[in-house]
């Protein structure tokens, strides 16, 4: 660490999060199904996860409407404190495509409960998105925000728009800019930037957990991954044997996520399928309607269903095997 920044006021903890699913009633209009999604938290909860990232990519934040975001938010605070977690991380994504939009979700999230605010770049004209405007868009959001913000590094999903390593470096020294969650994929950004800053500086996520020791072993902080709403205690206890240094139980066991994670690579709908297989019955949420995507994405026909069981059943057992941690 070569940075002389104070340390954040408030900062993310190392550890696993998980991007939680949206949840629907099964109707027309798919409304978002508040008791679904209260029992769905709690049970990733109690599976391990550190904490929870709302209305990110995999929710389909796009697609969700700002009062159910509010919604969303609300239920998971209250889930957490309901189990006695009353500091738990929910970390709730505020991505706009204009500086003012995203401002009016940060602060619709601080107000329903959200201690940190995830943040895309700007992405819609993408040739105007310079690096200029990168840096005053995320120091405009975060200078007026109330609650820490999280950089979300996503150029699948922003255009192509990719951060590199300087300009993360640049936004880090904000006093309420506080991490990046990588889903560029891109290790070498996660050692150009423990190199330079620590945890209480600038904390650094991978994106998924099929690299989560790579970045580990990078100094970085842990993950946000979507195969942790199908197996959170498995991407948590991985976790744990890296930091508790039983490093090749880890390794092993990193092999074995990043086999199944290949299902979640292939999209929301192939990770919404697996959550109702594998989870539903244990949460007590069975329809398989409350798990489609919203219209008009489809959900997985039967060969895609059949290959997700086929890359994941291996991790059931193990799952299966873990205590619960609350």
């Amino acid at each position: 660490m070569t940075s002389t920044i104070a340390a954040k006021a408030k900062q993310l903890p190392p550890g696993i999060y998980c991007p939680v699913i949206s949840l629907y009633k099964p109707t027309a209009r798919q409304e978002i199904d508040l008791d679904a999604s209260y029992k769905f938290f709690t049970h990733l909860i109690r599976g391990g996860v550190d904490g929870l990232v709302l209305a990110g990519t995999t929710a389909e934040a796009v697609l969700l409407s700002r009062e159910e975001r509010k919604e969303l938010a609300q239920i998971a605070r209250k889930a957490a404190t309901d189990l006695g977690k009353n500091n738990f991380p929910v970390v709730a994504g505020i991505s706009g495509q204009s500086t003012n939009e995203s401002i009016r979700l940060a602060e619709d999230a601080a107000s329903s409960g959200a201690d940190f605010g995830l943040l895309l770049p700007p992405n819609y004209w993408v040739k105007a998105v310079t690096k200029d405007v990168i840096l005053d868009f995320y120091r405009d959001v975060a200078d007026a925000s109330s609650i820490p913000i999280v950089i979300y590094s996503f150029p699948a999903m922003c255009n192509g728009v990719d951060m590199n390593s300087d300009v993360l470096s640049e936004l880090a020294q904000h006093p309420n800019i506080v991490g990046v969650k990588l889903t560029c994929g891109n290790a070498g950004k996660v050692t150009r930037l423990t190199q330079e800053y620590d945890h209480s500086q600038f904390a650094v996520y991978a994106g998924s957990s099929d690299w989560l020791i790579p970045c580990l072993s990078g100094s970085g902080s842990g993950c946000v991954t979507g195969i942790a709403n199908v197996f959170p205690k498995c991407v948590s206890k991985l976790y744990t044997l890296w930091t508790d240094g039983k490093i090749q139980e880890a390794q092993k066991l990193q092999g074995l996520i990043a086999q199944a994670e290949k299902a979640c690579k292939e999209g929301i709908s192939p990770t919404k399928f697996a959550t109702a297989h594998f989870v539903g019955p244990a949460v007590g949420v069975e329809d398989e309607k409350a798990y489609w995507p919203r219209k008009p994405y489809k959900p997985v026909g039967a060969e895609k269903q059949a290959w997700v069981i086929e890359v994941m059943k291996h991790l059931v057992d193990v799952e299966k095997s873990l205590p619960d941690a609350v």
